[in-house]
């Protein structure tokens, strides 16, 4: 026997029905781009070496990825960093990735073969030039590395670029006036600490894990890069517009620093694409990008500085068109 609802009942349930429908409906126009279905298909993403922040950021947005976008398929591809990051996103060979913006400037200076089909998705956090040498060395400046046997990177990362122009700003030839290794954060500190390296350079958000696992076993220092060096490189213009004189925070590592802040260069990095990447799919990204600040940035602290006021702010590259969507459709 069926059962007969009373006709108030039914009415105040069809009402409650109702509002549920409208606040549902309002969740979705903040959760979803106009209420458009998830973005399907596989994308490939640039990451950087392993233990590095580019790579464990990669891996967190996949995660978030998968959560607003079910259908999406992610690959990530391990990279030397930053400048292998950028050939590979304005060849084809990626779809998306980070690089840090002197990097960028750097390859669009160089003519890079499909530098103008690069376009920005969000400025994201800054990287911080870290020198890293035993504890007990006698090296306190850059200067002071002439002669010795220093890590500058991967021959297509953004610490070599870096490193080099740092090196040559103090006056030392990074080919002839040191022994230059081409080891990473993934091989550095471990190569440090076994006395193979006297010491190496990183540029990586704050802090990397690489360095904060060496903290525990290693003591270490780090080597302070004055704002003279700096004032160095912004004389030889081009891509080192982008390098500015800071500090890096005594929070970083604390048992290491104890304290006491250190001077360095911070250099803005990038979440980039190119033109021809779906508007929608870039819109899709960006806003999950910036909607998992605070979940990723539980893992890694530099995602904590993800700002939607500045992440439009994506100098030398302008804006790709899905995201510049986004950002209007939040703009108050």
């Amino acid at each position: 026997m069926s059962k007969v609802f009373p006709r108030t009942g039914s009415r105040r349930g069809l009402q409650g029905t109702a509002v549920g429908v409208v606040v549902l409906g309002l969740l979705l126009w903040w959760l979803l781009p106009l209420g458009d279905t998830p973005p399907r298909g596989t994308i490939t993403f640039s990451t950087g070496t392993l233990r590095g922040v580019y790579q464990e950021y990669g891996e967190r947005l996949r995660t978030a990825f998968a959560k607003d976008m079910p259908d999406l398929e992610v690959r990530l591809l391990t990279s030397d960093g930053s400048q292998e990051n950028v050939t590979r996103v304005a060849t084809g060979r990626a779809d998306f990735t980070i690089a840090a913006a002197d990097a960028v400037e750097t390859y669009e200076l160089n003519h890079g073969a499909g530098a103008a089909r690069l376009r920005g998705v969000a400025r994201l956090y800054d990287d911080y030039v870290q020198l890293v040498v035993p504890g007990g060395s006698r090296i306190t400046s850059v200067e002071d590395l002439r002669g010795k046997r220093v890590a500058i990177g991967p021959p297509e990362s953004g610490v070599r670029l870096i490193a080099e122009r740092v090196l040559r700003a103090a006056g030392i030839d990074p080919e002839t006036d040191i022994r230059p290794m081409s080891d990473g954060i993934d091989t550095g500190p471990g190569r440090l600490r076994q006395g193979e390296l006297d010491a190496f350079f990183w540029s990586g958000g704050l802090p990397t894990d690489g360095i904060r696992r060496l903290a525990g076993k290693f003591a270490f220092r780090f080597v302070p890069i004055e704002a003279d060096l700096v004032a160095e490189l912004h004389a030889e213009g081009g891509a080192t517009r982008y390098y500015r004189a800071t500090n890096m925070p005594e929070s970083a590592y604390p048992t290491i620093q104890h304290g006491d802040p250190v001077p360095t260069i911070a250099v803005s990095n990038l979440l980039m694409t190119r033109k021809d990447v779906d508007p929608r799919l870039t819109e899709w990204v960006t806003r999950t990008v910036i909607k998992s600040r605070d979940g990723i940035g539980a893992h890694v602290h530099s995602a904590q500085l993800v700002d939607l006021r500045t992440a439009i702010y994506t100098d030398p590259i302008a804006l790709h068109e899905g995201a510049r969507r986004y950002y209007r459709s939040v703009k108050p």
